[in-house]
C-alpha cells in the first residue's frame, strides 16, 4: 500500500499541486469486483480545496489514471453501515449514493477518520456520520497510525502527520507579533540561521532582566512582612476590647429576653380574647333569629300577600340559621344545642301549618273551578286555570323552602295536588270532549248526548255501520255502487246518476261542509288542549321548583320510533326515561297522573271521527302532525309531545286502514254483464280522494305519508282497471282501458301530483296504446276482399316475383283487380263507415266524451290503408290506369258527414 501511495502521489497528485492524505482500496458493492482507490487530497495552494478522488488502474498498462473527483463540500452523509460490528461496507452520499466495499476494516476506518478531520479543519460543514460512534472517530487516527509502518508516515512530505496531529491556528495578536518581528529582520526568510541567533541573544537578555527584577523585589517583600506583623498586633488589641463589650451586652440581652417573654404572654392573651369574641359574635349573628321572623312563622297570615312575603322572609332566615356551618366544637356548647332544637321545632310547626294551608287551597280550587264548568260546557272551550296558578305561585318560594327542609311534607303536598287536580281535569276534559262529540254528530245538549243520538244522527250512524263498519264514506258508497251496478241495466248514464244519488243518500251528511266542520272542531280541540297542558306543566315546574331539561328544538325525541316515514313517540319508553333527570321525570309523572284522561278521550274522539267518515283521518293526520311538530319544538320529552305522538300513531293507523279499505273495495268491485262499463266507480273515487287530499295536505308536515298512499292507491287503480277490463263482456277490453286511463291521466294532469309523474306518463301511454288497439280492432278490414287480394300480391312479391311482373299472374291480373275494386263503390264504403260509427257510439260512454277522438283516429287509420293499397297498385300495375272508385277527399267527406249526422 505504501508503494502505491508513493506512486499515486508522484504520478497523479504532485503534477496537480495536490497532497494525498489517505487512501483506501475499494470495489463497488453488489457488482463484479473491479478494484479501485478512493483518495482524500488537499491542494497545496490557498485557498485549500479538499477532494475525494477515484483512481483506477489503466486497462492498457500498470499505470494509474484519475477517473472521478468529488469536492468534499458536496458530501452530505458518510454511512459506515454498522457502528458495533466490523463491516467493510460504507456509503458516500454526494449528488447520489455511492456504495463501496473496502479491502480491509483498518483502511476503511482510516479513510473515514481522515474525512472527518479534513471536514473539521477546512470545511466546517455539517456532514452526517451515521453508524460511526463518536469514540471511534476520536480513536481512529491513533489506530491507523499504529497499524501503518513508521516509514510510511515520513513519506509524502509528512502529509499524514498533519492530519493526525492537532492543528492550532495563531490568534490575531500572535500573528501581529510575528509580523513585527519579521519586519525588524528582513533577512529572516533568506538567512534563517542569523535570524535564529538573533532570537537566541534576545532571549538571553530577557532572562537576565527577569533575574535582576526578582532580586530587586526581595527588599520590598521584607518591608511588606514587617507591615503585616504590626497589623496582627492591632487586631489582637481590637479583639480584647470586643470581648469586654460582649460581656456588657450579655446582661442586657437577658433583661430583653425577659421583657420579650412577658410581651408574648400579653399578646397571646389578647389573641385568645379576640378569637373568643369572634366565635361568640359568629354564633350570635348567625344563629339568632329575629322576634319578627319567629312571630311570622308562628302566626303569619298565609292567605294575604303581605303575610306570605313575611313568612317567606322568615322561612329563609330560619333556613340560613339552620344551615350555618359550625366550627369543630360548636356542637358541644349547650346554648348551641338549645338553639338548634328551637329551630327544628319552629321549622316543624311552620312546615305543618304551610302544608295544611296549601291542602285547603287545593280543595278550594277544585270547588271554585267546578262552578265554572256549566258555562264552558256549552261552548267548546276549556276553563282557564291561570287565576289559580297565579294565586298559588305566591307560595313558590315557600314550596322551595319546604322541599329543602322537609321533603316528606313536600312529597305529600305533591301527591295531594295530583289527586285534587286529576279529578278536576277529568271532569273538565270529559265534558269538553262530550261537547266536541255532540258538535261533530250534530246532537244537542238537551238530548241524550252522544250515547243516545237523535233519530236523524242514529239513522245515519246505523246506515253507515251497516254499509261499511268503520271504514268510512268511500267504502260504503263503493259497496252500494257495486251491488246496484250488478243489478241495474239500461242506459249507462241514467244508471250512473242513480247510483251516485243512492250513494249520496246513504251518506247525506258526509259532504265537504261536514268535513270542514269536523276539521274545525278537531283543530279547536287540539288548540284548547295544547295551551292547557303547557300552562299546567309550566306551573308545576315553577310551583314545585322542578327543573325542566328542555332539549334543543329540531333534535329527535328520546322516546321516538319511526313509523312509515314519520317520527312518532312511543309511550313511556324506558330508554328515554333513564336518560332524563329525576326532576324532569317527576314532572312527566305528575302530568301523566293529572291528565290521565287526555289520551283515551282523544282516541275516542278520533274513533268517532273515523266512524263518521273515514276521510276524516286525512284531516286528523294533518292537524295532529302539525301539533306534534309544534310540541316537539317546544320540548320533545314533554307530556304533551309524548301524548300527541301516541295519538298520532292511532291516527296514522286509521289513515292506513282507510287506504287499505279503498284498495280492498277496488278488488271486490263487480260490473254488470248487460250494460257498458264506462268510468269505473273507484276511478272516480280516486279522483275525489286525490282532490280532497291535495286540499288538505297543502304545506303539511307529513306529505310523505300521502305520497306513499297515492302510490298504493294508483297501483291498485291500475291493477283493478285491467282486471275489470278483462272481465268485461258487454264493453270491449280496449274501451274500458282507454276510457279509464284517459280519465286517470286527465285527473293527474289537473292535480299535478309530483310523486305520480311516472304514473301519469304510464296512464297516458296505456290510454294511447289501447286507443290505437281499439281503432285497429274496430276498423278491421273495411275493404276485406281488396285487402285479401293485395295480401296475395304481397305474398308473391315476398316469394321472389318482381312487382311489375305480378300483373302476369293469373289470379292477380288486371281484370281480377278491376273486379275486386268494383265491389267497393263509394256508397258501400260510406254505409260501412256509418255502421261502424254506431257501433263505436254504443261502446263508448258519454262521461269521457272520447267518440270524436276515436272517430278521428279511425279516419287516419282508414286513410293509411287506402294509401297503402294505392301504392301497391302503382308499383305492381304500372300504366294500367286502375284506381279506387273513391278518393281520399271522398273518405274525408264520408267521415265528416257521418260525424255531423249523429
Amino acid at each position: 500500500m505504501t508503494a502505491i501511495k508513493h506512486a499515486l502521489q508522484r504520478d497523479i497528485f504532485t503534477p496537480n499541486d495536490e497532497r494525498l492524505l489517505s487512501i483506501v482500496n475499494v470495489c463497488k458493492a453488489g457488482k463484479k469486483k473491479r478494484n479501485c482507490f478512493l483518495c482524500a487530497t488537499v491542494t497545496t495552494e490557498r485557498p485549500v480545496q479538499v477532494n475525494v478522488v477515484k483512481v483506477k488502474k489503466s486497462d492498457k498498462g500498470d499505470f494509474y489514471k484519475r477517473q472521478t473527483a468529488w469536492v468534499l463540500r458536496d458530501l452530505a452523509v458518510v454511512d459506515a453501515k454498522d457502528a458495533i460490528k466490523e463491516n467493510p461496507e460504507f456509503d458516500l452520499h454526494f449528488e447520489k449514493v455511492y456504495k463501496w466495499v473496502a479491502s480491509s476494516i483498518a483502511e476503511k476506518n482510516t479513510f473515514i477518520s481522515c474525512i472527518w478531520k479534513l471536514n473539521q479543519r477546512y470545511i466546517r460543514k455539517k456532514i452526517d456520520f451515521i453508524n460511526v460512534s463518536s469514540q471511534l472517530l476520536e480513536e481512529l487516527p491513533k489506530v491507523a497510525e499504529e497499524s501503518v509502518p513508521s516509514g510510511e508516515n515520513q513519506n509524502v512530505a509528512g502529509g499524514d502527520e498533519e492530519v493526525v496531529d492537532e492543528y492550532q491556528e495563531l490568534n490575531a495578536r500572535e500573528e501581529q507579533d510575528i509580523e513585527i518581528m519579521m519586519e525588524g529582520c528582513e533577512y529572516a526568510i533568506s538567512n534563517a540561521e542569523a535570524f535564529a541567533d538573533k532570537l537566541s541573544r534576545e532571549l538571553q537578555v530577557l532572562d537576565g532582566a527577569n533575574i535582576h527584577s526578582i532580586m530587586a523585589s526581595e527588599k520590598q517583600v521584607n518591608i511588606l512582612m514587617k507591615l503585616l506583623d504590626e497589623a496582627l498586633k492591632e487586631v489582637d488589641q481590637i479583639e480584647v476590647k470586643l470581648s469586654s463589650y460582649e460581656e456588657m451586652l450579655q446582661s442586657v440581652k437577658e433583661q430583653m429576653d425577659q421583657i420579650s417573654e412577658s410581651n408574648h404572654l400579653i399578646h397571646l392573651s389578647n389573641t385568645n380574647n379576640l378569637k373568643l369574641l369572634s366565635e361568640i359574635e359568629f354564633l350570635v349573628n348567625h344563629m339568632d333569629l329575629a322576634k319578627g321572623h319567629i312571630k311570622a312563622l308562628h302566626e303569619g297570615d298565609l292567605s294575604s300577600s303581605r303575610g306570605i312575603e313575611a313568612c317567606t322572609n322568615a322561612a329563609d332566615a330560619l333556613l340560613q340559621c339552620m344551615s350555618v356551618t359550625l366550627q369543630p366544637g360548636h356542637e358541644m356548647l349547650h346554648a348551641v344545642k338549645q338553639q338548634q332544637q328551637r329551630f327544628s321545632d319552629l321549622r316543624e310547626q311552620f312546615a305543618r301549618r304551610l302544608a295544611s294551608h296549601l291542602n285547603n287551597v287545593f280543595v278550594q280550587q277544585g270547588h271554585d273551578q267546578s262552578s265554572t264548568l256549566a258555562q264552558h260546557s256549552i261552548e267548546l272551550t276549556l276553563p282557564n286555570h291561570h287565576p289559580f296558578h297565579r294565586d298559588l305561585l305566591r307560595y313558590a318560594k315557600l314550596m322551595e323552602w319546604l322541599k329543602n327542609t322537609d321533603y316528606g311534607k313536600y312529597e305529600g303536598l305533591t301527591t295531594n295536588y295530583m289527586d285534587y287536580l286529576s279529578r278536576l281535569y277529568d271532569r273538565e276534559i270529559k265534558d269538553f270532549f262530550e261537547v266536541a262529540k255532540i258538535k261533530m254528530t250534530g246532537a244537542t245538549k238537551e238530548g241524550k248526548k252522544f250515547a243516545t243520538l237523535p233519530r236523524k244522527e242514529s239513522a245515519v250512524k246505523q246506515e253507515t255501520e251497516s254499509l261499511h263498519g268503520s271504514s268510512g264514506k268511500l267504502t260504503g258508497s263503493t259497496s252500494s255502487l257495486n251491488k246496484l251496478s250488478v243489478q241495474s241495466s239500461g242506459n249507462r248514464r241514467s244508471q250512473s246518476s242513480s247510483l251516485l244519488d243512492m250513494g249520496n243518500m246513504s251518506a247525506s251528511d258526509l259532504d265537504v261542509a261536514d268535513r270542514t266542520k269536523f276539521d274545525k272542531i278537531f283543530e279547536q280541540v287540539l288548540s284548547e288542549l295544547e295551551p292547557l297542558c303547557l300552562a299546567e306543566q309550566d306551573f308545576i315546574s315553577k310551583f314545585f321548583k322542578l327543573q325542566q331539561n328542555l332539549s334543543i328544538p329540531g333534535t329527535p325525541m328520546s322516546d321516538a320510533e319511526e313509523v312509515d316515514g314519520g317520527t312518532l313517540s312511543r309511550a313511556h319508553n324506558t330508554g328515554g326515561l333513564q336518560s332524563m333527570s329525576s326532576e324532569n321525570h317527576m314532572i312527566r309523572q305528575m302530568m301523566i297522573k293529572i291528565f290521565r284522561c287526555v289520551e283515551p278521550e282523544l282516541n275516542h274522539l278520533i274513533a268517532l271521527g273515523d266512524k263518521i267518515d273515514s276521510f276524516n283521518s286525512l284531516y286528523m293526520l294533518v292537524k295532529m302532525s302539525h301539533h306534534v311538530w309544534t310540541a316537539q319544538n317546544v320540548d320533545p320529552t314533554s307530556f304533551l309531545s309524548t301524548t300527541l305522538g301516541n295519538v298520532l300513531v292511532t291516527v296514522k293507523r286509521n289513515f292506513d286502514k282507510c287506504i287499505s279499505n279503498q284498495i280492498k273495495q277496488m278488488e271486490d268491485v263487480k260490473i254488470s254483464k248487460k250494460s257498458k262499463v264506462g268510468i269505473l266507480p273507484f276511478v272516480s273515487e280516486f279522483e275525489e280522494f286525490a282532490a280532497l287530499a291535495e286540499s288538505i295536505f297543502r304545506n303539511a308536515e307529513r306529505r310523505g305519508d300521502l305520497d306513499k298512499a297515492y302510490l298504493k292507491l294508483i297501483r291498485g287503480v291500475f291493477t283493478n282497471v285491467e282486471k275489470v277490463a278483462n272481465e268485461s263482456q258487454k264493453t270491449p277490453r280496449d274501451v274500458v282501458m282507454m276510457e279509464n286511463f284517459h280519465h286517470i291521466f286527465a285527473t293527474l294532469s289537473r292535480l299535478k301530483i309530483s310523486c305520480l309523474e311516472a304514473e301519469k306518463k304510464e296512464a297516458k301511454q296505456k290510454y294511447t296504446d289501447h286507443l290505437q288497439s281499439y281503432v285497429i280492432y274496430s276498423l278491421g278490414q273495411p275493404l276485406e276482399k281488396l285487402n285479401h287480394f293485395f295480401e296475395g300480391v304481397e305474398a308473391r312479391v315476398a316469394q321472389g316475383v318482381r312487382e311489375e311482373e305480378v300483373s302476369y299472374q293469373l289470379a292477380f291480373n288486371k281484370q281480377e283487380l278491376r273486379k275486386v275494386i268494383k265491389e267497393y263503390p263509394g256508397k258501400e264504403v260510406k254505409k260501412g263507415l256509418d255502421n261502424l260509427y254506431k257501433k263505436v257510439d254504443k261502446h263508448l260512454c258519454e262521461e269521457e266524451n272520447l267518440l270524436q277522438v276515436v272517430w278521428h283516429s279511425m279516419q287516419d287509420e282508414f286513410i293509411r290503408q287506402y294509401k297503402h293499397f294505392e301504392g301497391l297498385i302503382a308499383r305492381c300495375y304500372p300504366g294500367s290506369g286502375i284506381t279506387m272508385e273513391f278518393t281520399i277527399q271522398d273518405i274525408l267527406d264520408y267521415f265528416s258527414s257521418i260525424a255531423q249526422s249523429h
